[in-house]
Formats: structure tokens, sequence, C-alpha cells
């Protein structure tokens, strides 16, 4: 079985970080066909993707994601392609979130 780990560091606190790993969860399961859940936690949460030959879990903590994917044998062959559009789609959500305005207090 193949296995994918990526880690990306951030600074956006976990506040922030759940909200960029539900978007994340909402468009892997549009894009891919995913099945996933959100279990909350006080410190971190824990994202579980699955769907035919693919299981896993997205932990989004208020420093750091660690993801971890199990690929079936079949899909195992195409490991670097999943593993790149899974980066690509985690990248994305963290780019945007840098560019995004920082909100004003009212005055």
């Amino acid at each position: 079985m193949a296995e994918i780990r990526i880690h990306r560091d951030h600074a956006l606190g976990l506040k922030k970080a759940r909200e960029i790993a539900w978007k994340w969860a909402e468009k892997v399961e549009q894009k891919f066909d995913m099945e996933c859940t959100v279990l909350e936690g006080e410190a971190s949460d824990t994202v579980e993707f699955t769907r035919a030959g693919v299981s896993g879990e997205l932990t989004v903590a208020a420093d750091h994601f660690e993801l971890v994917a199990r690929l079936g044998f079949l899909l195992g062959a195409f490991r670097q392609t999943i593993e790149g559009e899974i980066q690509k789609e985690l990248d994305g959500l963290l780019a945007a979130q840098k560019k995004a305005p920082a909100k004003k207090k009212p005055a």
C-alpha cells in the first residue's frame, strides 16, 4: 500500500486553520468524490477522508497541517500525481489565506 505524507507549517492559529481544512474537505469531496468527516478537538481537529482505494487523515493544528493518505494497490501507481493534486489544493488554500486582506477593527 502506497502512502502519502504532507506537512505544512503555518501561523494562522486553530480557528483560521479549521476554516482552511473545511474548505479543503469541501473541495476534495466535490473534485475527487471523497467522503469527509471532521472530528473537532480542543487543540487540533482531524479530517478523515475516504473513497474506494484511498483513506487518510488531515490533522489540523494551530501551527501546522499533517496529511497522511493510504492508497490502495491500483491507485498506488498514481501516487505522485495524487500527491501533487493534494499539495496543489492545500497550498492554494494557504496562499489564498495569505493574500486575504486583514479585517479592520471599527474605530
